[in-house]
């Protein structure tokens, strides 16, 4: 049986296979131990009463082989924009241009819905990632630090 790739909004059904792939993506980055996500917490978080995202996936014959989780940002100077969380490919499947499709339709997503723009990071080292993005004009930004708090570690 031959299988066609589809590119479509992500379900609640979905999420243990895409929770694969978030720890898929960790394991490559050397940070798994950092993975404390669940598929409950997914669920509550983008299925609940006030989603806090919006999920796109590869599904190929049933098997979830990509996804791209993405949210709303505001910028004071831009105004509505997208934010990119992850863009994952399961690595049996790169190269197959399931990327390029799930990135279109995360910018299509954005040009519907009024956004003037999709922010998005990529690791330096991230060689295979940073040639990816280039194909599609990104501009890349070296003056910005990235900053963070993890509230459990202050009182």
């Amino acid at each position: 049986m031959k299988y066609k790739m589809v590119i479509r909004e992500g379900r609640k059904k979905d999420l243990p296979q895409v929770l694969k792939l978030i720890k898929e993506l960790a394991k490559y980055e050397n940070a798994l131990d950092q993975v404390k996500n669940s598929v409950e917490n997914l669920e509550k978080d983008g299925f609940g009463k006030n989603p806090l995202y919006k999920l796109f996936v590869a599904d190929y014959g049933k098997k979830i082989v990509g996804m791209g989780l993405i949210y709303y940002k505001y910028s004071t100077w831009k105004g509505k924009r997208l934010y990119l969380e992850d863009l994952i490919v399961n690595n049996k499947y790169r190269r197959k241009g399931i990327g390029s499709k799930l990135f279109d339709e995360i910018l299509r997503y954005g040009k519907k819905k009024s956004c003037n723009g999709l922010t998005f990071q990529v690791l330096n080292w991230n060689k295979i990632g940073i040639n990816f993005y280039k194909k599609y004009n990104i501009q890349f930004d070296d003056e910005w630090l990235n900053c963070y708090v993890d509230f459990k570690k202050i009182n």
